[in-house]
């Protein structure tokens, strides 16, 4: 595994419960130039799986308290459509068949090799980039594989890592108001005070409109129009 990459990082969520391989895995994958999230359980990979935007995610077929096929296919139940790679022991055809069913996009059974993983992973992240998923906004729409809006008039405005994952939560829930706290543990998770909130949208508004991120007085915010 020797490729590294030239653009922004790949942004990838490691579900694995076993501490040693996902520690070996994370650090491989980290030298690779991949920004990698791990979650040790499934009830955790789902969190971040609906709350935070990844370019592949690695799913371990049994994990303790949500089983791999389960998170799965909560994940695709909740409109996240990044492309999976199931990472597992249960290497039948059955088990293959069971994980493609449901909504995985590749699977490699365990014992593999580091070449191959990183192969795969790599054609995962172009397939994804290639198909760019697609938000709509009001009268605009945000692409997700390449972290720009764009305007009704064409016009495309790409958006700082931190700036994009704010505008995705709550495009992702647009009927829902977001307290502050709420936000800095979804998008701000290392940051102690949930003013960076406020300086990111912002900046969100500098770069959209003041009508991008609705104010809901006493409660937090919500998405708005372009």
């Amino acid at each position: 595994m020797n490729q590294r990459r030239t653009r922004d990082p790949w942004r990838l969520l490691l579900v694995e419960d076993d501490r040693e391989l996902a520690g070996m895995l994370s650090e491989v994958l980290r030298e690779e130039g991949y920004a990698v999230d791990v979650a040790a359980d499934g009830h955790r990979g789902l969190h971040f799986g609906l709350t935070r935007r990844y370019d592949v995610l690695v799913l371990d077929r049994r994990l303790p308290a949500l089983d791999g096929i389960d998170l799965l296919g909560r994940l695709r139940a909740g409109a996240v459509r990044t492309p999976v790679l199931l990472l597992t022991a249960m290497g039948t055809v059955h088990d293959r068949v069971d994980g493609l069913d449901a909504g995985a996009d590749d699977y490699l059974a365990k014992p593999f090799s580091l070449d191959e993983l990183s192969a795969r992973l790599r054609a995962l992240c172009r397939r994804a980039l290639d198909g760019t998923d697609v938000l709509r906004i009001g009268s605009g729409h945000l692409y997700v594989g390449h972290r720009e809006v764009g305007l009704a008039d064409g016009e495309r405005i790409t958006l700082a890592a931190r700036e994009f994952e704010l505008l995705w939560v709550l495009a992702s829930h647009p009927e829902t108001v977001h307290s502050r706290e709420q936000l800095r543990r979804t998008v701000f998770e290392e940051a102690s005070a949930s003013s960076l909130v406020d300086t990111y949208v912002y900046y969100l508004r500098r770069k959209l409109g003041r009508q991008i991120v609705r104010t809901v007085r006493g409660v937090g915010y919500r998405l708005g129009a372009l």
